[in-house]
């Protein structure tokens, strides 16, 4: 059943006095002591993170699982700390929706269960194939999930016995450090090692090609744009490559048409559309579109005019060298401060900013990563897979669709072929927030590996006893 956005409320405020919303965050500075794991010299964060690796390697994988609970332990008691810092340094979110984001990791993230052995057993012996540790992993964390992110990662990568350095996104090096600190001391807490995650006080560019090219790095790990992952995925090593996307959501004539509504616009809206995962734009077929917007507007969104799409285009975009690029003051704020960018003044009620266009439109083209939804109107489920799969622009990461025509359901997934397939709910359903399975921001849709977890950091190792051990 998908959460509502008055459930997510609710739960928010279980967990805070009320949600610290943008505008009003309470702005979270870091402790004034020296920071567990964070280096002034990336080689002395790598030579630190092999150390703690060898140590941690030989440990039963019950110590693991202690040091990983104590992490899921103060990862709950910080998460409203967490989520002050990740808006007001990236100026980017919603504090109450990064709340239920680090409570999530924290709770659903697989930790040494995801680990597993294939036997084989018979007259000449035994045979297993088990999951071991890379060793030491680089990994390139974003400025939008920040923490969840540099969280999730550890989780994973310690459960499979690795260590790992990070190379944090410069605008929100703060609040990932912090975090960094925070896996740090719950590991020597529980008798683990220290400097199972590391990085620097000042990521850079320079700092990311050492950790790229270093021969004591064995795997990398990258979630972010296009950029950064082709260029892992060039450095000659193991890479696993987590890019963007712009998730098309389509409705055809069959779906339940209020519920489509609710759940494409709480998909939408969930911390100011920053997850990778969520509705960028709509695709509706011509005889529900009507209902469908009306039933949007119910649930909090703007109408906008073509006049003020024109405005809010030339607002949301820039240009540089005659290229246009997104405006990073826009991305991930709200739809109430994206209206007043432009001069219209609406009330909190306002979640989200709907409008009319062509698929070629900039704002339904582009991934935004903002709570603007533009909507495709097309003649049937036929053009709507059509144009759905131009929206998605073979990025093959995720997309979303509301019907009650399992034929139709079957068609639109096979050909849009994308790692996140989300049917008859909203978008964050993927990742066990109001649907089965766990939570994870690296999603590898370029690579394959699709949604990230210990296992996924492991490689395969065989292990063979000759006419001996089988007892049958």
């Amino acid at each position: 059943m998908a959460i509502s956005e008055q459930d997510i409320q609710a739960i928010v405020r279980n967990v805070i006095q009320g949600i610290q919303t943008e505008g009003n965050a309470i702005p979270a500075q870091a402790p004034k002591k020296k920071l567990m794991g964070i280096f002034e010299n990336i080689e002395d964060a790598i030579a630190a993170a092999k150390k703690a690796q060898k140590e941690i390697q030989p440990m039963p994988l019950e110590f693991r699982e202690k040091i990983i609970a104590n992490i899921r332990k103060k990862t709950l008691e910080n998460a409203q700390i967490l989520a002050e810092m990740g808006v007001e340094e990236t100026k980017m979110g919603n504090v109450g929706h990064k709340i239920l984001k680090h409570q999530l990791v924290a709770e659903k993230t697989p930790g040494t269960e995801d680990l597993s052995t294939l036997a084989w057993s018979g007259d000449r012996g035994l045979t297993l194939v088990e999951q071991g540790p890379f060793g030491v992993i680089g990994a390139v964390t974003p400025s939008t999930n920040p923490s969840e992110t540099v969280i999730c990662n550890s989780i994973g990568m310690l459960a499979a016995g690795n260590a790992v350095v990070f190379a944090p996104h410069p605008a929100a090096k703060n609040v990932s450090n912090f975090a960094i600190d925070m896996i740090n001391r719950a590991s020597v807490e529980a008798g683990g090692p220290e400097n199972l995650a590391v990085a620097v006080e000042n990521p850079t560019m320079e700092v990311s090609e050492t950790i790229f090219s270093h021969k004591d790095i064995n795997l990398l790990v990258a979630t972010g744009g296009p950029g950064v992952v082709t260029k892992v995925l060039s450095s000659g090593k193991r890479a696993l490559g987590a890019g963007a996307g712009n998730p098309p959501v389509l409705v055809d004539e069959t779906a339940n048409i209020p519920k489509a509504a609710e759940d494409i616009v709480n998909g939408c809206t969930f911390d100011n559309n920053l997850p990778c995962i969520a509705e960028k734009e709509v695709v509706a077929v011509e005889s529900i579109a009507d209902e469908l917007i009306f039933y949007m507007k119910k649930t909090g969104c703007y109408y906008a005019s073509d006049e003020e799409v024109a405005r809010l285009t030339d607002t949301v975009f820039t240009t540089k060298n005659g290229k246009r690029m997104l405006n990073r003051a826009c991305v991930g704020r709200s739809a109430k401060v994206l209206l007043g960018k432009i001069g219209v003044d609406v009330g909190n009620e306002i979640r989200c900013i709907i409008f009319e266009g062509q698929k070629e439109h900039p704002m339904i083209s582009e991934e935004l990563m903002m709570p603007i939804l533009g909507i495709v109107r097309v003649k049937d489920v036929d053009e709507g897979i059509e144009t759905a799969l131009w929206l998605e622009h073979g990025n093959r990461h995720s997309a979303h669709m509301h019907s009650t025509n399992v034929n139709n359901l079957t068609k639109y997934g096979k050909t849009l072929d994308t790692a996140i397939f989300v049917k008859n709910g909203p978008s964050y359903a993927a990742l066990g927030f109001g649907g089965e399975g766990y939570p994870t921001f690296t999603i590898c849709s370029r690579t394959g590996e699709g949604l990230t977890s210990a296992k996924t950091f492991t490689k395969s190792r065989r292990c063979v006893m000759c006419d001996a051990l089988c007892i049958r």
